[in-house]
């Protein structure tokens, strides 16, 4: 009796250790179910999935992530996949593990989905670029887990809920290019650090915490600032109507006169120019200081094209606010930023407290008329991540360009400058936001003209910050105005795809291998192209070859080693840098992915975190 009673339990207890083991691995059931259901009660383009009821949720099936035990469905990410049509009811909200959820760049249509209340988990949610319409969702803190919101370019009206600053882990709330109206709600939200509500119907005055954003969050809208409060020359120009209406009205008779006496300062200051600097020479007959001869030149050189017909004709972009001519650009004080592939750039002090970027470009080939079709099509970009072409000017003797002025210097400085304090800086958080802004901003630009534009020069001295900390991206397709440069000489920059042999015939595929050189640089911070012993290294070459030998920890800056648990998100943008910078130009993702795949990479704030 006692042996058959033992022999039972050992069964017993075999059993139900078997059945745990077997609950530890099994399928979610449920929401593979909810999953199907969604799927089948939505147009969508079959080419795109793979799911089958028969295959395992969490391995197989495309754009689903499921926890670590394979229990729950926790991450949902379809972007682009053409589903089209209304939302179902009783589909995704029975996910209820659910933390990320990503439908941006599809056809939904319909009212924002009821049933996302009981999402409670939910930690980031893009819904963008869809054609979902009426009113926000009332209460916002049935998410108080959320810290990433991105519903723009839709069709929501209404207004936008208080409920919102009950959000304290919102990090970003981007509602741009839809219908909305009223006046926008006090979101004081400790946390927040990217907000756009551009182009919506918005009224009242900006509240007070968000005056901190740029002034182009708040473009389209008719809102007004608080005139003790708001800044006196903002980077980002206001394109409100009110305050450009206010500008031209009260301004044109001091205009005038300014006008006259930049006329008769010009003379005075060439006048001088010829006495101080060429009176400066030694013996030999050469300046005394060489950073004074070369601050002159662009004066010295631009003032020989006032001799064409084409004089003080610059072109301002629709939206500019600045307000000079080529003799106050002759005049202004000139500081020289860099030597570039395409020419010599200035920064240009045009009075005390407004500064521009001036490039003066070299071996331009293309006439007139296409210059300045290239340059109305650049004007036209408007992005949070894509730097303002603000005026440009051509003659037989000089083209120029002008750009904003940005005070921190290109990325290329802050890796790479002379500063200790310009590398220390740019901790993990700062890098990844610069690769998500200048991946933001090439994917728009690659988006323009029917997806025909092409950058063609990207490069971390073409990427700055913008006033939310984000990548923004500069020179956009001047390789295609440009004489060809040597295959040779493009190889030692390190930024151009291998099969690139022509700048002027680059392709967004070429642009998304610069792009990986991009983050591996800001990984290992290391030049593209370091030269030793006369012999050029190659970043790409070189990353490709320490991961092969499985020393991993030896790509990354020694400053991205100061942070302790942020290994597995360096190693994911280190495979997607080397997935862009493959030599196969098919075998590169499409920009619109890597933007995708660097916003999923979990942020984490490493401002405050000490050495480990």
């Amino acid at each position: 009796m006692d042996k058959n009673l033992c022999i039972f339990l050992i069964f017993s207890a075999v059993f139900i250790m078997g059945a745990m083991l077997l609950g530890v691995g099994a399928e979610p059931v449920e929401d593979k179910q909810a999953l199907l259901d969604f799927l089948q009660n939505m147009d969508h383009d079959s080419s795109h999935f793979n799911w089958d009821g028969n295959s395992s949720v969490c391995q197989k099936w495309i754009g689903v992530t499921c926890n670590t035990d394979q229990s729950r469905v926790i991450a949902l990410r379809l972007p682009g996949v053409g589903l089209s049509g209304p939302f179902p009811n009783n589909t995704l909200n029975l996910l209820s593990e659910l933390q990320i959820l990503s439908l941006e760049s599809n056809g939904i249509t319909g009212p924002f989905p009821t049933g996302f209340s009981e999402l409670k988990y939910l930690t980031r949610l893009y819904l963008q670029f869809n054609k979902f319409s009426g009113p926000l969702p009332l209460d916002f803190s049935v998410w108080n887990n959320l810290s990433v919101v991105n519903l723009s370019n839709n069709s929501f009206n209404g207004s936008i809920p208080f409920s919102i600053s009950n959000l304290t882990h919102l990090t970003s709330l981007v509602l741009a290019n839809n219908s909305l109206s009223g006046e926008i709600p006090d979101i004081n939200v400790t946390t927040l650090q990217e907000l756009n509500l551009a182009n919506n119907n918005l009224s009242g005055v900006v509240p007070e915490p968000l005056l901190k954003f740029p002034s182009s969050a708040f473009d389209g809208n008719n809102v007004t600032f608080p005139t003790a409060l708001a800044p006196a020359l903002p980077m980002q120009p206001p394109n409100a109507q009110p305050r450009k209406k206010t500008r031209e009205i009260s301004e044109p008779a001091l205009l005038g006169i300014i006008i006259g006496g930049c006329v008769l300062a010009f003379f005075v200051a060439a006048a001088f120019i010829i006495v101080c600097w060429y009176g400066e020479e030694d013996a030999d007959g050469k300046p005394v200081k060489s950073q004074k001869r070369k601050e002159v030149s662009m004066k010295r050189e631009a003032s020989e094209s006032n001799k064409s017909p084409d004089k003080n004709k610059i072109v301002f972009i629709d939206d500019c606010y600045f307000a000079f001519d080529l003799e106050d650009l002759l005049r202004a004080s000139a500081e020289i930023l860099g030597k570039g592939t395409f020419g010599m750039t200035y920064k240009a002090a045009l009075d005390d407290i407004t500064n521009v970027v001036v490039k003066r470009l070299k071996e331009v080939t293309v006439r007139k008329r296409d210059f300045e079709h290239h340059m109305e099509v650049v004007g036209k970009i408007k992005h949070d991540n894509v730097s303002p072409l603000r005026a440009y000017f051509y003659s037989k003797e000089e083209k120029l360009i002008v750009y904003e002025y940005y005070q921190q210097g290109s990325i290329s400085a802050m890796l790479h400058g002379k500063s200790e304090e310009g590398r220390s800086s740019l901790d993990w958080d700062s890098r990844l936001r610069i690769a998500i802004g200048a991946a933001r901003g090439i994917a728009h630009i690659h988006a323009q003209i029917g997806g025909k534009l092409v950058h063609g020069n990207i490069k971390a001295s073409n990427i700055f910050l913008n006033s939310q900390g984000y990548g923004c991206i500069s020179d956009i397709g001047l390789a295609t105005l440009m004489n060809p440069i040597s295959p040779s000489a493009m190889r030692i920059t390190g930024y151009h795809a291998p099969e690139v042999i022509d700048n002027r015939k680059a392709t967004h595929a070429s642009d998304v291998y610069s792009f990986g050189v991009l983050l591996l640089e800001l990984l290992t911070g290391k030049s593209p192209a370091n030269t030793r012993s006369e012999e050029v290294v190659n970043l790409v070459r070189w990353v490709n070859s320490v991961v092969r030998e499985e020393w991993t920890a030896e790509v990354f800056d020694v400053e991205l080693l100061r942070y302790p648990n942020i290994e597995e998100e360096m190693v994911e943008m280190l495979q997607l840098g080397l997935a862009c910078a493959a030599r196969i130009p098919d075998q590169r993702p499409k920009m619109r992915d890597v933007v995708r795949r660097l916003e999923e990479i979990p942020r984490v704030n490493t401002e405050n975190r000490p050495s480990s």
